[in-house]
Parts: C-alpha cells; structure tokens; sequence
C-alpha cells in the first residue's frame, strides 16, 4: 500500500530559506490551464514548477536584453 509513496528530496542546509511570499490571483480558467498542463505532464510540486519557469524565463530574458558594445544591426553586418 505505501510502497509507491514518493520520498520528499532534503534541501541542503547551504541553500537561503524562502521567507518571502509572492501571491498573483488568476482566473479559473488560468488555474483550469495550470493544472491540466501538471497533470499532463505529472509534475507533482507546483510550488517548485512555477517558480522554476518564472524565474527561468526572467534569467533568459535579461541574458537577451545584457548590454553590448554594438547594437544587434551593427553586428549583422
């Protein structure tokens, strides 16, 4: 009965504690969507998802916008 329980990984002692709360309201219709695409692709810790993709997508859009010496047309040419 409990041999397919899944065990919880420990967070290394090393890491900072997340005191900060951030909170967003969505429509039922956004959380409909959510859900469906964790249950689809069987992602249990929705905690961890969403901030994994938030700050994923931040940390790739600021390598897109990081000053350069040349502006992005000089360069193609």
């Amino acid at each position: 009965m409990g041999n397919n329980v899944k065990k919880r990984e420990k967070v290394p002692s090393n890491l900072p504690k997340r005191k900060q709360r951030m909170v967003c309201l969505m429509s039922e219709e956004e959380v409909r969507i959510v859900d469906a695409y964790l249950k689809k692709y069987r992602i249990t810790n929705k905690a961890r998802w969403i901030r994994e993709t938030v700050l994923g997508f931040i940390r790739k859009k600021m390598e897109e916008d990081y000053p350069t010496l040349f502006n992005e047309h000089d360069m193609r040419r």
